[in-house]
């Protein structure tokens, strides 16, 4: 194996390449030329070594319950204890009492098995993933305006000529720090209920703040539409001739217009007419949506009601603008495409077309009637677990769900009635910790796999070192329990490159179609699907030509606005709203772990107005208790003078009494099932 090892960096979604040397004692990372990062790197990009030489927290044999304790037993102890446990239960209770849970850092490899070993080996139809916590809702939006879901349907590099750009729910600056260099030479408008780090350098260089209420996204889309109607702004010609459903569209938007829409959002009618001129008035124009849009109960309708004001501009589809969503995990876009969500197969295939059945089931070798219809979306799933009618076991793989699902205090008690629980990780997460069984796992850089980053770039992560002793990896844990429930050995290989060649068999003719990329092509880094043959060049930007509907035409969707889940009232008189901070990532099971960023931030907090802490009886760097209806959460108050004074922010990245899903909502979005994370009434209480 080579001292030096081009791979990707193993958090977001941007996939920065990084070079990890293992030529002296410790593995060290340093940045690689690539069109993500070109050169750069973020805090937690340049700190991720330190998840290689992590020793004390590093899982590295099986770990067992016995007499309430999880201590060391062998591979074939720990897996003869599962395979006994899921076979009891499902010859008791049926496959469905087996459910299955996935993540979006998982390589499209171990997701396309994940959702084979649940549907072959398991025959569960309860599988799906956290995906559905993050990137659902705009996967919903743009698969029913475009045909088609590609978070960014361009390469990020095309922002560089940007003349302006809106990001809406989006604090890239602190999330994904390196996309910044792309924004550089645009006015940058950001929606934000906070003022972030984001919205900070948008007005330093000239742009906006449209500082709306959290949870009112919608009507601020919908009058920024009026406003692009009224003022001239349509482009009736690209309306005309790439789009349809306008007039409806049109007829519900008309009663939001910008005076209306301040009274609810809190944004300056006048300031929503000037962004709606900048986007308009530019060649080159992009509204790009991320989080902050999409994580509510009526996350779709939002996330759709901007792309309605960007077909209104006439920007998707067009050389040098667009609309695209900036996808969070590591591999969030290739994770939701190949088959551990509840209602898909590979190839962005939907499990109840007949056609998607039988041509999967050809490459798998089995009958197409044996595959489950789909199953529970993944708050639902947990919501089950434990219940008469619900699954009796879970398998957990590349997720902490006690930490990152929402109204935790219900899943921690489902967890908790659960006949069994199985969890693969690196480290002894939340979740893991509460487990009858934990397998120890190889992680990023210890295996080849591959990822397609936020733009729908397949990668190559390479491997740059060999696991520690006793590990295994995702391939080989699945593949060694699906032979212990009786499956050939053939069916579940450990190998990536076989795996990935059966994969690109799978998604062949689908929507999101990889077979013509292969391992070797991706040597160069540069294919974007869909990838039909390989000799095909792959596709940076699907929409040029035609959307992906049948008649090649965008759609309008009318949507109405909506008010979050739940109101403010004397006893819950705030907003709680979550998101990231720089130094941390998801539910902070890595980065909780790397000594360079807990020295930065090492314990929950929450950011609020200096008038609004004070009326609270709250001082600067003391404690509160934030509560809402469904449990409460401790942070370290932090006064903000650029809040607003009737939200408060709290980070998802920590655990036990400092967890900020303790209070947040598990409200549904209709279409995506997405949960509320964005908006929940809470009040404060001194500690």
């Amino acid at each position: 194996m080579p001292a030096h090892t081009g791979t990707h960096c193993p958090y977001c979604a941007l996939q920065c390449a990084i070079t990890v040397d293992t030529s002296g004692a410790e593995p060290v990372v340093e940045p690689r030329e690539f069109p993500t990062n070109r050169g750069g790197l973020c805090r937690k990009g340049w700190t991720s070594a330190a998840l290689l030489s992590s020793r004390a927290d590093r899982l590295t044999q099986p770990l067992m319950r016995d007499g309430g304790q999880l201590r060391p037993v062998s591979w074939e102890t720990a897996l003869g204890r599962v395979a006994d446990e899921l076979t009891s239960l499902r010859h008791v209770y049926g496959p469905d009492a087996v459910a299955v849970f996935g993540g979006g850092g998982l390589t499209n490899e171990k997701a396309y098995a994940l959702g084979k070993f649940a549907r072959v080996a398991l025959g569960t139809s309860q599988i799906d993933y956290n995906g559905r916590f993050c990137m659902s809702s705009a996967a919903a939006a743009g698969t029913r305006a475009f045909g088609l879901d590609r978070g960014l349907p361009f390469p990020v590099t095309d922002l560089d000529d940007a003349e302006v750009v809106l990001l809406a729910g989006a604090n890239v600056a602190e999330t994904m720090p390196p996309f910044v260099g792309h924004l550089r030479r645009a006015v940058q408008i950001v929606v934000d209920p906070r003022r972030t780090a984001t919205a900070e350098q948008a007005i330093a260089t000239g742009g906006l703040h449209l500082p709306a209420a959290p949870g009112t996204d919608l009507v601020l889309a919908l009058a920024m539409f009026h406003a692009a109607v009224t003022d001239g702004w349509l482009d009736k010609s690209y309306v005309d001739s790439r789009t349809t459903g306008f007039d409806e569209t049109w007829r519900l938007a008309s009663t939001w217009w910008p005076e209306r829409a301040e009274r609810v959002t809190g944004v300056a009618a006048a300031d929503i007419r000037t962004a709606v001129s900048l986007l308009a008035s530019a060649e080159r124009a992009y509204v790009l949506t991320a989080r902050g849009v999409e994580q509510h109960a009526h996350g779709t309708d939002t996330a759709q009601a901007w792309i309605n004001l960007a077909l209104a501009l006439g920007l998707p589809g067009r050389p040098g603008s667009g609309y695209g969503t900036i996808t969070g995990q590591g591999n969030g876009q290739g994770g939701r495409e190949h088959g551990q969500k509840a209602d898909q197969l590979p190839g962005g295939r939907k499990l109840d077309d007949p056609a998607a059945r039988a041509h999967v089931a050809g490459v798998w070798g089995v009958d197409p009637d044996s595959l489950p219809r789909p199953g529970r979306s993944a708050y639902e799933l947990l919501d089950a677990l434990g219940e008469p009618d619900g699954p009796r076991a879970l398998l957990v793989f590349g997720s902490n769900i006690a930490v990152s699902a929402p109204n935790l205090n219900n899943i921690r008690e489902k967890l908790s009635r659960l006949s069994f629980l199985a969890v693969a990780d690196v480290v002894l997460s939340e979740t893991a910790a509460m487990a009858d069984v934990v397998f120890p796992v190889a992680q990023f850089a210890e295996e080849e796999g591959t990822l397609t980053n936020l733009e729908g770039r397949v990668l190559r992560r390479k491997q740059a070192m060999k696991p520690p002793p006793g590990v295994r990896t995702d391939l080989q844990l699945l593949a060694s329990l699906a032979s212990h429930l009786g499956q050939p050995k053939h069916r579940f290989p450990t190998d990536p490159r076989t795996v990935f060649e059966e994969l690109r068999a799978a998604s062949a003719g689908g929507l999101a179609d990889y077979s013509g990329i292969t391992y070797e092509r991706l040597e160069n880094e540069a294919l974007h699907w869909p990838c039909p043959a390989t000799d095909h060049p792959g596709t940076p930007r699907p929409f040029l030509d035609r959307f992906a509907h049948p008649d090649g035409l965008a759609r309008f969707v009318t949507v109405e606005s909506a008010a979050p889940a739940e109101n403010l009232d004397a006893a819950y008189p705030l907003y709680a709203t979550t998101g990231r901070l720089l130094e941390h990532y998801q539910s902070g099971a890595q980065t909780r772990r790397v000594g360079e960023l807990m020295e930065v931030t090492n314990e929950q907090r929450v950011d609020i107005h200096p008038d609004t802490a004070e009326r609270a009886g709250l001082t600067d760097g003391g404690y509160a208790d934030v509560v809402s209806r469904r449990g409460r959460t401790r942070a370290r108050v932090r006064c903000v003078s650029s809040m607003r004074l009737d939200t408060v922010f709290l980070p998802f990245h920590f655990a036990a009494e400092q967890s900020a899903n303790l209070v947040t909502n598990a409200a549904l979005d209709p279409v995506s099932r997405m949960p509320e994370f964005k908006v929940a009434a809470v009040r404060l209480e001194p500690v």
